[in-house]
């Protein structure tokens, strides 16, 4: 019973940063709109790069969206950008998912 007290507890609390983020209020700048355009995201995303750049929770962003499988831009790295460091979405999109099969 512990163990799954203690599992409810870190997961209502391990969001909290997000209380302390820039981009608080800001989702269209950090996820796509369906069939969104490549210099369409470029523009958003630059944008979106530029909350992140004084945000105070930028790295545990990061992480999070890292270890979670996130997609979107989150602290300042992109889906893409993840992929490439080694972070694996769990439902590869676009010319991942065509690599995968």
């Amino acid at each position: 019973m512990s163990n799954v007290l203690d599992f409810i507890t870190r997961h209502l609390t391990d969001d909290d940063w997000m209380e302390d983020a820039a981009c608080k209020g800001m989702t269209h700048l950090f996820f796509p709109t369906p069939a969104e355009r490549p210099q369409t995201r470029e523009r958003r995303e630059d944008a979106a790069r530029e909350i992140c750049q004084s945000c105070s929770v930028k790295l545990v962003c990061r992480n999070f969206a890292r270890d979670n499988h996130e997609y979107g831009l989150w602290g300042a790295e992109s889906e893409d950008e993840r992929h490439t460091a080694g972070y694996r979405l769990i439902a590869p999109i676009g010319v991942r998912a065509r690599q995968s099969s």
